[in-house]
């Protein structure tokens, strides 16, 4: 599994429940773009239109080989689920408060797929909570490798 991009701030802001792997409804330039690297996912989310899961606000660049019919670069792409996943994601998003955001974009095998993560905002206090846990780690594996020299 080879990862082209990757959502870090949503670990930063939010508590993940579930994870899906999800297909993506790509053209053949933009598919050539994903493997080039040039795709962000840090400002895009999911939601769930007429019975389909969507990402919306991904950035996948304009493959510059392509020709001039080439799609728009944040257009909205729809994600390949299972009727049951679906039903079971907009459950939890209309009782529980949840919301799906996509975590990273990868290949698997010769498919381009993408983990979503059913899940819940934090609060403030949490994010502090999550700076002071990575600064102690960062801290601690400092010590460690000074210790080894």
């Amino acid at each position: 599994m080879k990862i082209i991009t990757k959502n870090k701030k949503a670990d930063f802001e939010y508590f993940f429940t579930d994870t899906y792997e999800a297909g993506i409804s790509l053209t053949g330039a933009e598919v050539k773009s994903v493997k080039l690297g040039h795709a962000n996912i840090n400002d895009a989310f999911c939601l769930i239109r007429g019975g389909e899961m969507w990402l919306k606000n991904a950035f996948i660049a304009a493959y510059e080989k392509g020709s001039a019919f080439n799609p728009e670069e944040r257009r909205d792409r729809k994600l390949l689920l299972h009727r049951t996943e679906i039903d079971k994601i907009a459950g939890k998003i209309n009782r529980k408060g949840y919301t799906v955001v996509p975590r990273k974009l990868y290949f698997k095998d010769n498919y381009i797929k993408m983990e979503i993560g059913l899940a819940e905002g934090k609060k403030l206090h949490d994010k502090r909570q999550t700076i002071k846990e990575r600064d102690i780690k960062r801290d601690t594996e400092r010590e460690i490798r000074q210790a080894k020299r």
